[in-house]
């Protein structure tokens, strides 16, 4: 079987979305939700891995990665409207049942889908994505605490130093076991979309309207346990953003759920990706068990 990535790109409500994709259509979808500082590109090495079981879609958020880049004056940058145009992707795909891979970003955007249509979602993989309060750590809340309370100028500069070279590249590194395993094009290409002229104030826009995610937690945690999606947690335990107890919170919304550390970071793939693909596997390509 050919597993090898297509890059493609569809028009949703006028704008362009960028999707990676791979693996045959007649095989159970999976769409991967990347998260910040990156795009699709950090799925790069996991999808070759999982494209002989699966259909893989790896979409960019609007603003990011290969997609289209409109100023924040002619674009809303909201989680609401990041969501409804990875919806409208799953639409123009006609993608009538899927997994979802989360990661940061990845779980706001997700879990608006599934609270929207949950009988289109057949899985979670939740791999350091939050829906519990539990789970933010203490940098997310010094940093963006302020700038939910009140945007100014001064709360704005660290959101902004969140997306600028040094904390982008401290989100790859931070946490991981070998630095050396980690390759620097992650950052070195994030930065080069992030230093595009008006990226960051938008950027900033999303830090802010992440509050909303928070605000969110109950309705999301209440569907967990309403529709009791089979779900695989793989978390990089070193994360000093999401840390571990919001790992553990899903465990009690749905305890079915299998939990997985790694010795990571935010990001894991480049180190576990092929650990990762074998859970996957593991996970959803046998049937359920009913104990």
């Amino acid at each position: 079987m050919d597993i090898r990535t297509q890059y493609r790109s569809a028009l949703v409500n006028g704008r362009n979305v960028f999707y990676r994709e791979a693996g045959d259509p007649k095989l159970p979808t999976m769409l991967l939700l990347h998260g910040l500082p990156t795009s699709s590109q950090m799925f790069r090495d996991l999808m070759p891995l999982l494209a002989d079981r699966f259909h893989l879609v790896a979409p960019d958020y609007i603003g990011f990665g290969h997609s289209d880049a409109p100023s924040r004056d002619e674009f809303d940058y909201t989680f609401d409207n990041l969501a409804a145009h990875v919806a409208g992707l799953v639409d123009a795909l006609e993608l009538d049942s899927y997994l979802l891979y989360m990661q940061d970003y990845g779980g706001p955007i997700g879990f608006r889908l599934f609270a929207r249509q949950p009988e289109r979602v057949s899985g979670f993989v939740i791999q350091n994505a939050n829906a519990y309060i539990e789970g933010v750590g203490d940098g997310p809340k010094t940093v963006l605490g302020p700038l939910w309370e009140k945007r100014t100028p001064e709360t704005e500069k660290p959101a902004r130093e969140f997306v600028g070279a040094e904390g982008t590249k401290y989100h790859w590194l931070v946490g991981v076991r070998d630095p050396a395993a980690v390759n620097p094009d992650n950052w070195v290409l994030d930065q080069a979309l992030l230093d595009r002229p008006g990226t960051q104030d938008y950027q900033v826009d999303l830090l802010e309207n992440y509050k909303t995610n928070v605000a969110a937690y109950p309705k999301w945690q209440a569907a967990f346990r309403q529709h009791k999606p089979r779900t695989l947690i793989v978390w990089g335990k070193n994360d000093p953003f999401f840390i571990p107890p919001g790992a553990r919170a899903y465990l009690g919304d749905l305890p079915e759920a299998k939990l997985v550390w790694l010795d990571g970071g935010h990001f894991v793939l480049d180190e576990y990706a092929p650990q990762v693909a074998a859970e996957i596997k593991a996970h959803f390509t046998q049937e359920p068990h009913h104990g």
